[in-house]
């Protein structure tokens, strides 16, 4: 395996990762915010529910846009 083959599967992990991240935050958040799943059971300390769910959400738009960074930035 070569070094310069190695380095896209980084980025591209990062970006699959942080899709999918992405995705389950925002289904978690349909879900609590229709009653289907109580908010509540994701609570953690001091931070409400629906706060640890979206931060799953933002979490992975970070990761997708830092893979997809790195990857612009081998393309130049």
């Amino acid at each position: 395996m070569s070094f310069n083959r190695t380095i896209p599967l980084i980025p591209r992990l990062l970006t699959l990762v942080g899709n999918s991240l992405t995705v389950i935050g925002c289904v978690g958040l349909m879900l609590a915010s229709g009653g289907l799943v109580r908010a509540e059971l994701f609570a953690f300390g001091i931070s409400s529910g629906i706060r640890v769910i979206a931060s799953v959400a933002i979490a992975g738009c970070l990761l997708s846009a830092i893979g997809y960074g790195i990857i612009e930035s081998f393309d130049n």
